[in-house]
This record gives C-alpha cells, structure tokens and sequence, in this order.
C-alpha cells in the first residue's frame, strides 16, 4: 500500500469518527417535536396550586 492510500485511509477514518461523534452530541442535546411538551416540564417544574384553581372557579362562578 503506498503513502498517499494510508494517509487517504487515515483521514477518512478520522473524519467519519469526528461526523459520528457530533452526530450523537447533537442528537443528545436535542428533543423529538412529540416530546417538546415533556422537555418544558423538565425544564419548569412547576407545583399544582389548588387555591389557584378554587380561586378561579369561584371568581365566575360570582360575576354575573
């Protein structure tokens, strides 16, 4: 096998590693469109208020 073939050899296997590996880093980082919902509920926990939710009830059920 001459020089230029295992340089050849070399970079592309070098190249097609690097191609691979950003690949999984991006696939990692980002989120499917039908789990976006899950990802903002990661992101915001947010704790269920019941006043809130009795506050709001009663708010129309007053007004006329």
């Amino acid at each position: 096998m001459n020089r230029n073939r295992k340089i050849f050899i070399t970079v592309f296997i070098l190249f097609t590693s690097i191609v691979i590996l950003i690949a999984i880093d991006m696939g990692r980082r980002t989120t499917a469109p039908w789990n976006k919902r899950r990802e903002v509920e990661r992101a915001l926990p947010t704790v269920k208020d019941g006043v809130a939710t009795d506050t709001l009830a009663t708010d129309t059920l007053l007004t006329p």
